[in-house]
């Protein structure tokens, strides 16, 4: 791919890139063979609601501790709230879309009520088709819904300087939303990109206060979903 010129001020594109190569796709990533007992032997209470964060450095919080990173942020804002929720941080730096669906099965091993995808950064800042991608992510939350899990989409934006190809990627989460009945954010980025005083040195991910403002910007997509998790346990008949 050619390598394209991409100003701070368009570094809405952000930051999937992290950690991984502009022209190579990171191999899949798969939990080593004796996570599985691991998760089954922790399996959470049964009023427990369980969130997992399926995404690349974003989620995972690059740069900063566990503890900074929008998902853990999100867990004590519920938590504090009175929200009975675990949260799972299952992002992966440099992870693409065709990344999250092959570890996606490992994810709904461990039954969670709500996946939050963000993921097509990655995708879109090394020019991948856009069909493959669409595909992906639709794989994804078609997956995940066959399951039993609501699941909440997070969108990306690409630089202007990406010509039509940012346009056509720009299209790809709401169609992706409307088709699937998925609530979406529209920009996981959106006051956050193009600040330098919410990114780190690199321009391209964000500070732990930029983490703190992604939280504040996914919780009332996020909190809904909490909610009718919460209200289908309390009526499901128990045994």
């Amino acid at each position: 791919m050619t390598r394209l010129c991409i100003p701070f001020s368009a570094c809405c594109l952000l930051l999937a890139s992290c950690g991984a190569s502009e022209t190579e796709d990171p191999a899949p990533v798969e939990p080593p063979p004796s996570e599985p007992a691991a998760v089954a032997e922790a399996s959470p209470d049964e009023d427990e609601v369980l969130v997992v964060f399926l995404g690349d450095s974003l989620t995972a919080g690059y740069g900063l501790e566990a503890e900074q990173a929008h998902p853990a942020l999100i867990e004590e804002k519920l938590v504090a709230e009175g929200w009975p929720v675990r949260v799972v941080n299952a992002g992966v730096s440099g992870d693409t879309t065709a990344g999250g669906v092959s570890r996606l099965a490992w994810q709904l091993r461990q039954q969670p009520d709500i996946l939050v995808v963000s993921l097509g950064g990655n995708d879109g800042l090394r020019g991948l088709p856009l069909e493959s991608s669409e595909d992906n992510l639709r794989q994804i939350i078609e997956r995940a819904k066959e399951a039993g899990v609501q699941v909440l989409l997070t969108g990306m934006l690409m630089p202007p300087n990406y010509g039509p190809y940012a346009d056509d990627f720009a299209t790809m989460y709401p169609r992706l939303a409307e088709e699937l009945e998925v609530p979406l954010v529209p920009f996981l980025l959106d006051g956050v990109a193009d600040r330098p005083d919410l990114n780190l040195a690199d321009g391209i991910h964000p500070t732990a206060e930029g983490q703190a403002a992604l939280a504040e910007l996914v919780l009332p997509h996020l909190r809904p979903l909490v909610e009718t998790a919460v209200t289908t346990s309390e009526e499901s008949p128990q045994d």
